[in-house]
Formats: C-alpha cells, structure tokens, sequence
C-alpha cells in the first residue's frame, strides 16, 4: 500500500469515521499516535485535522451540501474525507490547496475504487470553480450563527436568554479556539520554578497561568511525554477546574469527602493539601470499580496515595454509608452536561439536548442532598460543575438551599482575586473570559 496510507490526513479520516460512530476524539487520537511512528509535524496535523472537522463540522457539512446530491448515500469515510480537505483548505493558511487537493484525492484512489476517486475529484474541482456558499445566504439569524459556529441552535438561544446576545457570540467565537496545554503543578513533591524548569529544559515554552497560582501553560511540545510527568510533578488539569479545590480552605488534618471523584484530578489536589500525619484524608468516590481504579493510580503517580481512600458508590447513597457529621469538608464535583469542555471535547455540542441539563440537576440536587447530613456544623460543601447553563449551577443552589436552612451561601474565593468585582457570591468561569474552560464553583456552610 502507499505511504498515503500513514499519512496524518489518511489517519484523521479514519478518527473522524470512527468518532461520528460514536468513538471519544481524545481515544481515538491517543491510539493514533500510539500506534503510528509520528514526528511532532505529523502529530499537531493529525490533532488540528480530528478536532478542526469536529468542531466546524455544522459549517463544513453547509458547504458541501451544494455540491453532493445524496449526502446521506455517502461512505462514512468519503464524507469524512471531503470535510477534512474542505477545512484545510479553508482554516489551515500554510497548506497549500494544490496540496490538499491532490493528497485528497491520492487517498480516495487508494482507499476506494475508481468511481470514487473520480467522484471526490469532481466535487473538489467544482468547489473550486463555483465557490462555497456565504453565510449571509442563511435566512433564519440563529440558523445563520448556528452555521457560522458550528454550533447547535438550542444552545445559542439559551445563551442569549441567559447571558444577553454579545456575550454569547464571545463565547461561540471563543469556543472554536484551540485549547490550551494547561498543567497543574504538583504541590506534594514540587514547585512551580522547578517544574518550569524542568519543562524548559525540556524543549518547551511555559508561561504562569493567569488564573491558578499552581497553574503552567505549555506549548511548542507535549508536556506528558516529559520525565517531569512521569516523576508526578505535575498533572494536566484545566486552569478553571484547578480553582476548585483553593475555594474548599482545606486545613491539614481535615477529614474530607471526594462524593465524585473520577478521575482523581481534584482528588490528588486535595490530597497534596492534607497531611496524613495530622490524620488528614480524602475519601474519594466514584459509582464504577474501573474509575475508582483510576484514582489510586492517579494518587499513585503524583505521591499522595497514604492520604487517599478511594471507594466505589454512587455519591447519592453518602448518607447511608457514612455516619452524620463524618467530614469536615465535601467536593460535589458534580456529573454534568459538561458545555464548558466545548473547546477541549468539541463533539459535546452535537451530543447534548437541553434536556440533559434539567435531567441532570434532579441528580445534581440528590448528590448535594445526601452529601449534607454528613458535613460537620462549621464545614464547607463545595459545589463545582464543568457547565455554563444555569440550569445545573445557581438554580441548583437555590433549589438546595430553599430546602436546606441549615446552609448559608459563602462568597467563592480565588487567589488571584477573579471576577472581583461580580454581584454573585458564586462564580462562574465562562470560556472567554480567560480561554479556560467554563467552569462554576459555590461553596456551602452548615451554620
């Protein structure tokens, strides 16, 4: 066969077939490049191909249709192929359209049959002469955006109720940005000069995140393929969901409670602030044996494992399990529709219905619900969401609250002072603020 068939567009073609079947992009891009010898060029392409056709997808897919007569008789993979050279020819400006006209069809030659590489090069030839079709032709003004982003109706609309009309089109623009390689430094066993060292002399670029005192940016490389990954000293976590944890005010001997814990990042976070010595220890829970796996390797690798308890039990049972007043803190990171991940899981918006959100806050609420008999009077219940839509963030907190007397909403506190000036004693992160990922935290005292 044809080297064509190792090239990173002929594997990305293949990712995007599997992930529109239902595959994870994160997976299927790992086991690529696991599988494949790849230099870093090949690896970035095959990464901005995968995650570029899911995240512009809706866009790509208004510009073919013009040009195909059945889309829906299409093969999987010819589809995918033709919306990939549609977003490199039209968001990737140092590739060449020679070159991806020519390498799109080399490969449906070899992965198909005649027809189909006389198909893929007509279609290509006639986008090329007519020209793609303009949003402006789009009549409907949220169809029109909906096209634009590539994102769903239902979430720009909600958007807009929500948040008023400009600051959802920043967060749609902000949204199909590349992430960032955000890390968190691991307190246990470093320091943020060692571990910037360490990546420097690694061959990457670092710079201090503006929004966690533990938080690094990297790029011009892959940090988790570093010796100082392997050492633990430091873990990728976002920057907004490194905010979690300062906002509990752990204090070394505290007997805390992880209610959904998977896959231990903010675990290992609370751990690294606890001192088994003192008899401070985080039970951390997760409902599936495999995840709770997970979280002791992951407390494993980052040295915190002496301080750490991880069990399986799905967080709505806590107050059967465990005895009234057991912790001195709680952390409901809560299950979620996860809106806020867009940028970094782009195929959450096409997965996702409103009704996700309302069904998930009856959960949300029987989380926090059985969480709180088991807080100590003086604790803190610290509720967190990886979503943007109120529906799972302050209307879940009102709701508690208005059957929870006993609980008073504090103020969520940053050590780098975010969002000083809001009217809410909660916080919300919201992905174009600092192109984090959105994010919200409250924090709850038993009075």
């Amino acid at each position: 066969m044809s080297t064509v068939g190792n090239s990173p567009r002929w594997l990305a073609v293949t990712a995007l077939a599997k992930i529109k079947n239902g595959a994870y992009s994160n997976l299927q891009l790992n086991q690529l490049i696991n599988d494949h010898e790849m230099d870093r060029r090949d690896i970035n392409l095959l990464t901005n191909m995968v995650y570029g056709v899911i995240q512009h997808r809706l866009t790509l897919e208004y510009w073919l249709t013009p040009f195909v007569r059945h889309p829906g008789k299409l093969d999987p993979w010819v589809r995918e192929l033709l919306l990939s050279a549609l977003y490199q020819w039209q968001y990737l400006d140092k590739i060449p359209q020679r070159a991806v006209f020519n390498e799109t069809i080399e490969i449906a030659k070899v992965k198909g049959h005649p027809g189909i590489r006389r198909f893929v090069t007509g279609v290509l030839h006639q986008m090329d002469r007519s020209g793609l079709p303009k949003f402006d032709a789009i009549q409907d003004a949220d169809e029109r955006l909906s096209v634009t982003y590539s994102m769903p109706k239902w979430l720009i609309e909600e958007l807009r109720r929500q948040l008023g009309a400009d600051k959802m089109v920043s967060i749609l623009a902000s949204l199909n940005q590349p992430a960032k390689q955000s890390l968190r430094v691991n307190p246990a066993v470093s320091t943020v000069e060692d571990v910037t060292n360490a990546l420097v002399n690694a061959g990457l670029t670092v710079e201090a995140s503006a929004v966690s005192p533990l938080g690094l940016v990297a790029s011009d490389g892959q940090a988790i393929n570093t010796e100082a990954m392997r050492y633990g000293m430091f873990t990728v976590q976002d920057e907004s969901a490194q905010l979690v944890v300062p906002a509990m005010d752990l204090r070394p001997g505290d007997h805390v409670l992880d209610a959904c814990a998977a896959p231990g990042g903010k675990t290992t976070q609370i751990a690294a602030a606890l001192d088994p010595e003192q008899g401070g220890e985080v039970v951390a829970l997760d409902i599936h044996d495999k995840k709770v796996k997970l979280i002791s390797q992951n407390a494993a690798r980052l040295h915190v494992a002496d301080r750490v308890a991880a069990t399986a039990l799905d967080a709505r049972k806590v107050a059967t399990e465990f005895k009234p007043a057991s912790f001195d803190r709680i952390l409901v990171d809560a299950p979620c529709s996860g809106i806020g991940l867009i940028r970094r899981k782009p195929e959450i918006r096409y997965e996702k219905q409103l009704s996700d959100s309302l069904n998930l806050q009856k959960i949300q609420l029987a989380i926090l619900t059985a969480c709180a008999p088991t807080l100590k009077k003086g604790g803190i219940m610290t509720y967190s969401t990886c979503t943007i839509l109120q529906q799972e963030n302050q209307d879940v907190i009102d709701q508690f609250l208005a059957s929870h007397p006993d609980f008073e909403l504090l103020t969520t506190p940053t050590a780098n002072h975010l969002k000083a000036d809001r009217k809410t004693r909660t916080l919300t992160i919201y992905p174009d603020d600092y192109l984090s990922d959105g994010f919200f935290i409250a924090c709850l005292r038993k009075k």
